[in-house]
């Protein structure tokens, strides 16, 4: 998962990120955000200096990071709870390859910090679903 943590100290997560998937993309030398394992991970860090055939692979990654935000942002701001708690499903449905079973590894809590939601009103959304 990655997050930051509001001036009021509570944690917004940002994205959860599945193998082979890039994140930290930062341009500047400091992170905005920080990242920690739910689960089983392996990170490799590159330097485009280093290893510059990476960059097309980057910029691509890059794209779709910010597409994701955005559709994440309309998921938050426009959506009732019970929509944003089916989108999630759904975006993790995707993310597993349709699959009709799937297991989250990540906790309640992280799923309402990831929707803007109390844990209360996941557990009832995801009873009412």
């Amino acid at each position: 998962r990655v997050y930051r943590l509001a001036a009021n100290g509570r944690r917004q997560i940002l994205a959860f990120h599945f193998g082979g998937n890039w994140f930290g993309l930062q341009s500047r030398d400091r992170h905005s955000s920080n990242a920690e394992a739910i689960g089983v991970t392996g990170v490799r860090c590159i330097s485009l200096q280093d290893e510059p055939l990476f960059r097309p692979a980057l910029f691509s990654a890059a794209l779709d990071n910010v597409s994701a935000a955005q559709e994440h942002q309309l998921v938050i701001g426009r959506q009732s709870a019970i929509e944003r708690v089916a989108a999630f499903l759904l975006e993790m449905s995707e993310r597993s390859g349709y699959s009709r079973r799937f297991e989250l590894s990540m906790s309640r809590v992280d799923v309402a910090d990831y929707l803007a939601l109390t844990v209360e009103t996941v557990s009832r959304s995801l009873t009412k679903l």
